[in-house]
């Protein structure tokens, strides 16, 4: 009998189309901007917010681009998998600086398409598909800090169900 990886508990509820766009913006500023993924994330529902370290403020341009960049991503029908490793093998794939100290030995890696990986105990859609519009409401600069703080929500995809009436 094959043995569970014993995991760290998750203790936080989450919207899971939400926590996968934070993952698709987390990439898409570390391949954008050579940063790393947010120093800090406030995850939620109605709208989000994610601090990343950058010597100078971007542009209003090229904030629209790492919109039109995530949208463009989500737009790929990418799927969103799981797999478990070992920290030693999760090291050449993802960053591991900043795990807590008390991390499992196992740890979960999410994989969305080829554009991410990220160890990640919470919960993600199946497929970017699932995810909606990404959508950035607001950014500041703090200059002191070399902080870009950008706040987005997610504009849910309408789905019409089709009933299907069959007379016999």
């Amino acid at each position: 009998m094959e043995q569970q990886p014993q995991l760290n508990d998750h203790n936080k509820q989450e919207y899971p189309p939400m926590h996968t766009a934070e993952h698709l913006l987390n990439a898409t500023m570390v391949k954008t901007f050579g940063c790393p993924r947010s120093r800090n994330a406030h995850i939620e529902r109605k709208k989000s917010k994610c601090d990343y370290i950058l010597p100078t403020c971007p542009t209003d341009a090229e904030i629209q681009a790492i919109e039109d960049k995530v949208n463009e991503v989500i737009s790929q029908n990418l799927p969103v998998t799981v797999e478990f490793m070992t920290h030693e093998q999760a090291k050449g794939i993802v960053d591991l600086s900043k795990l807590p100290a008390d991390a499992s030995e196992t740890l979960r890696i999410i994989r969305i398409g080829d554009y991410d990986a990220c160890a990640c105990i919470g919960l993600h859609v199946s497929n970017t598909s699932e995810v909606g519009t990404f959508k950035i409401i607001s950014h500041d600069y703090n200059e002191e800090r070399q902080t870009l703080r950008l706040r987005f929500k997610l504009i849910e995809k309408k789905i019409d169900y089709q009933i299907n009436i069959y007379i016999i």
